[in-house]
């Protein structure tokens, strides 16, 4: 049985050695919006697509950020709609918000979203953290800090101007 996400990225990478090379971008960075493909997977298809390392780190990160901006701003009013509605009862938290709320506790908003990226979607993460009532623009802020860094580790990584540890 095949697993979805390989599908996703395989059909990205045909899409990119399919269509001219300036629009080799604009593919890379569609799939940095796909949770679990996020900007470090984006630039890994760009770079097997044959573009820049640059370029396809950049579509990547500006994909995936783009993304998390629109669900950001989407649950921040969602949250606005519900705390603000009278008579809404509060529900109890599940088992997965009170594991997030306690790293969250724990880590911060910068530590959450610099470390969210090896367990979550940056999407997700960014729902959590703006649900919670983190302010959009923090939230925004340093899940775009997370997009960059991890996007640029794994490009560098990729191209072999660094190495992994092993």
């Amino acid at each position: 049985m095949s697993n979805p996400v390989s599908d996703l990225v395989l059909g990205f990478q045909g899409l990119v050695s399919d269509v001219p090379e300036f629009v080799q971008p604009l593919i890379v960075a569609l799939a940095g919006a796909v949770p679990f493909i996020e900007g470090e997977g984006a630039a890994a298809i760009g770079l097997i697509g044959g573009i820049h390392p640059v370029v396809a780190a950049i579509a990547g990160a500006v994909g995936n950020l783009i993304c998390v901006a629109i669900v950001v701003l989407a649950t921040s009013r969602v949250r606005t709609a519900v705390t603000t509605r009278r008579g809404a009862a509060a529900k109890p938290p599940t088992a997965r918000r009170e594991k997030f709320e306690k790293a969250y506790h724990r880590y911060g908003t910068p530590g959450v979203s610099l470390l969210g990226p090896l367990l979550l979607p940056t999407q997700f993460t960014a729902a959590a953290l703006t649900s919670t009532g983190v302010p959009p623009l923090r939230v925004i802020a340093w899940q775009a800090a997370a997009i960059v860094l991890w996007t640029t580790v794994i490009t560098l990584l990729i191209t072999g101007v660094i190495r992994a540890v092993a």
